[in-house]
């Protein structure tokens, strides 16, 4: 009874939602620790616990951060994302010029004081969705506006998923994908998403020039055209081949000690090796849940920005977890997009907690009244609050 209690008192929102976070973070600690278990035994002198201490505690931060996230007001994040961005554009200049370079690409920057590796495409990322939903959100009047809507977006658009594509080409097209799905339900005029399609184009093309990775994607993408087998994917098979229809069982994978990555980028072959095709079918499912719960507010037009940011955030973590899956069984060239909320990081598991609290925060579409008394004193404009439905359009003011 007690437990019931809180769970009700301090767990708001989707109950769906927190039973696939809980049931997706108990798999990672399970996977990741079978997973990195040689890389723990090579690098820390035998210590095979030293990984699943270090992802249980990031994995406890980060169900941390998504509670707090949960807690808040959604309308405060359309503020946040704006200031976010103007930070995220010169900390993704530095890192693609000065950043922990690994696998030629410099993703990572170094916190001084604390020491800790910290990529900041992941701020922009959830910044640039977040703000798009707001521009959407306040537009929908005069949607087909070129100044109040289209400039704003492709200028963010550009600028976030080209910085981005400098040193991580894959996730840049990801989230300009994602993006686009999201001004599509956002009512944009077809003509705009191909205007910013064709700018998509020529961003990639550029970044494929002077970015750090445009070697290794033009020779990955030419290797999947010609069915060449890299290493890690001829690994990643093996793996999947030999988990049969149950797998081998909890920590008892063999392709751990061969497959590159196989704790990130490719757990996800893993994870089959040891639970199975059922497992590997039931991870999937989970993400496809996510993404149905994420979107499903999105028929409720009197609450368009908490629908647009409910949707836009849980495309991107359902996207990614599908095209990890995909790459993992050879649907695709070898990318580097890792498995949300499963593969072991830091950064990544941190912004997906603060992700999954937001898609609860909207899905809730609780109100903090003070916001509202705050703007009527001091004469300001009525924030993103008050939700009508006017006789042409769905709009909220």
């Amino acid at each position: 009874m007690v437990i019931n209690r809180w769970i009700k008192d301090n767990l708001k929102g989707d109950p769906v939602i927190w039973g696939i976070t809980f049931l997706l973070a108990i798999l990672s600690i399970l996977v990741v620790y079978s997973a990195a278990s040689s890389l723990a035994y090579r690098k820390m002198q035998g210590n095979t616990e030293y990984y699943l201490l270090k992802h249980t505690s990031l994995m406890l931060a980060s169900l941390g951060a998504m509670w707090v996230a949960h807690r808040i007001d959604y309308r405060y994040y359309a503020g946040i994302a704006r200031i976010s961005l103007w930070i995220s554009v010169p900390l993704l200049l530095i890192t693609w010029r000065y950043g922990i370079k690994v696998n030629e690409a410099s993703r990572w920057l170094t916190i001084p004081i604390i020491n800790r590796a910290f990529q900041p495409s992941d701020l922009a990322q959830l910044a640039l969705i977040v703000r798009i939903a707001s521009i959407l959100a306040k537009n929908q009047a005069h949607i087909a506006d070129i100044n109040k809507v289209l400039i704003p977006i492709l200028a963010w658009c550009g600028t976030i998923c080209g910085l981005i594509a400098l040193t991580n080409l894959s996730g840049a097209i990801l989230l300009f994908f994602t993006c686009i799905l999201l001004m599509y339900f956002g009512r944009i005029p077809i003509k705009y998403l191909v205007i910013l399609g064709l700018s998509a184009m020529l961003i990639t093309g550029l970044a494929l020039l002077v970015g750090q990775r445009g070697k290794t994607a033009l020779s990955r993408i030419h290797a999947f055209k010609q069915q060449e087998i890299p290493f890690q994917t001829e690994q990643a098979y093996i793996a999947i081949a030999t988990g049969g229809m149950y797998g081998k069982g909890p920590g008892k994978s063999t392709q751990r000690n061969f497959l590159p990555y196989s704790y990130s980028d490719f757990i996800y072959a893993i994870l089959v090796e040891e639970y199975g095709l059922i497992g590997g079918i039931a991870v999937m499912l989970l993400y496809l849940i996510l993404l149905y719960r994420g979107i499903k507010p999105i028929a409720d037009k009197a609450k368009f920005y908490a629908c647009l940011l409910s949707a836009g955030l849980s495309f991107v973590i359902s996207m990614q977890a599908l095209v990890n899956m995909g790459i993992a069984v050879g649907l695709g060239p070898v990318t580097g997009l890792q498995l949300p909320f499963i593969s072991m990081g830091g950064t990544s598991l941190m912004f997906t907690g603060i992700s999954l609290g937001m898609i609860l925060s909207a899905g809730r579409g609780e109100i903090d009244t003070s916001i509202d008394t705050l703007a009527s004193s001091s004469g300001q404009a009525k924030p993103m609050n008050t939700y009508k439905v006017l006789p042409t359009n769905n709009v909220e003011k």
